[in-house]
């Protein structure tokens, strides 16, 4: 396969729920010509992983296999992209292949950079850590909650963009209601650490987790985050980024949550802006099309639209992107535009959730008119339980959302 021998028309790069989605609306909107690329044999709903680590699901129910989740007609090319020449139009993959394309869509999703923070792989995979990022851990996570009976139990949040900046408040939430459940909430201190000054961006609901945090005793610590882990001693070494001081935490159990970015091999694509250490492709954050090449589009979390990176996003997105990569093929103007809009289904507990939805001006703009979803909902923790998977499963990897 040489650069001269393939070349397709839509070229999506990514096969997570923002390149399927997009490939299942332009099929059903008419376009032919479209190439899948990701090495990935297995498809996750990654949201569900919350609720494994919680007991509440099983991982099982999270995965599909990729060829299953493929549209058809679409074709799929199971390598990894590791370059893109966007003066030429090209997408190079491993193996020495590449492919030419008329119009790209980068949806690589973001990598988990576990090595940014000494000690933080090791913690995770002691008997005493874990993290619901990652697939064979989120069981494990479970395991700990249960066994934990005393003692402190801290839950970490890096700095920086992540995917679902509230998956770990969830987990500490769930953990927190399970040991009250078992009534040993009151032997567990539970440290919550954040790199941001507040619970939450959107004050409404900032103060709706305030009660939450509260009626569990969960002890907060804002504007800081963990900048080592000592495994041996088992100690996670806070900084506090107001006061620039150090504490050290011993811990009996703790989740983490890694750096994140996206793909290493995007630096080097000149996709990204030159002042973003992260690497995000620079793309217009209401027509989600590149700022300096208009064939080139991005959606999810490798872009850098200042949204939450949320699937809920990603659904907004997903139509928008679709209907400009039209108009650009058709040389009309673009017609699409994306206002920010992200969902963070937090769970507050093991039958309560309080869905945000807000969008650029992080304004709440809820989806259901006539609920009040300012506050944690049994209704909606059947939502997030079973109605969201099954939204995604049957309508939105399918392109009918």
């Amino acid at each position: 396969m040489t650069q001269q021998q393939i070349h397709h028309r839509i070229v999506i790069i990514g096969g997570g729920n923002a390149g399927i989605a997009v490939a299942a609306q332009l099929t059903k909107r008419g376009e032919s010509d479209i190439a899948i690329i990701d090495p990935a044999e297995t498809h996750y709903y990654q949201p569900l992983w919350t609720l494994v680590g919680g007991g509440c699901a099983q991982i099982e129910k999270s995965a599909r296999k990729q060829e299953d989740v493929i549209p058809k007609g679409v074709r799929w090319y199971q390598y990894a992209a590791v370059g893109i020449d966007p003066d030429q139009r090209i997408v190079t993959l491993d193996q020495d292949r590449s492919i030419k394309y008329d119009v790209l869509v980068v949806a690589p999703g973001i990598q988990l950079d576990w090595h940014k923070i000494p000690g933080l792989s090791d913690a995770v995979w002691s008997n005493s850590g874990s993290s619901n990022y990652d697939a064979v851990l989120a069981p494990k996570t479970w395991e700990l909650i249960k066994r934990t009976k005393r003692g402190t139990a801290v839950f970490t949040q890096p700095s920086g963009p992540i995917k679902c900046a509230g998956a770990p408040q969830k987990i500490a939430y769930l953990a927190a209601d399970f040991w009250r459940r078992q009534g040993v909430l009151d032997n567990i201190r539970i440290v919550l650490v954040l790199p941001t000054p507040g619970l939450f961006g959107v004050p409404v609901f900032a103060d709706a987790l305030r009660k939450v945090v509260d009626e569990y005793g969960i002890e907060v610590q804002f504007s800081s985050e963990v900048v080592e882990f000592d495994t041996a001693r088992q100690l996670a070494i806070v900084r506090d980024n107001i006061a620039d001081s150090k504490q050290s935490i011993e811990y009996d159990m703790v989740h983490a949550v890694p750096p994140q970015s996206a793909p290493d091999w995007l630096a080097g694509t000149g996709l990204a802006g030159a002042a973003d250490p992260n690497g995000y492709v620079e793309v217009d954050k209401h027509s989600l099309q590149h700022v300096r090449y208009p064939e080139v589009f991005a959606l999810g979390d490798a872009g850098s639209t200042p949204n939450s990176k949320t699937g809920a996003a990603i659904r907004k997105q997903a139509p928008v992107v679709v209907a400009n990569i039209q108009d650009q093929l058709a040389n009309r103007k673009i017609s699409a535009s994306y206002n920010g809009y992200a969902g963070c289904p937090l769970t507050t507990s093991r039958n309560r959730m309080l869905l945000a939805e807000f969008d650029y001006s992080m304004t709440p703009t809820p989806s259901i008119p006539g609920l009040d979803l300012t506050k944690p909902r049994r209704d909606m923790w059947l939502l997030k339980k079973y109605g969201l998977p099954t939204l995604y499963w049957n309508a939105i990897v399918k392109g009918r959302l």
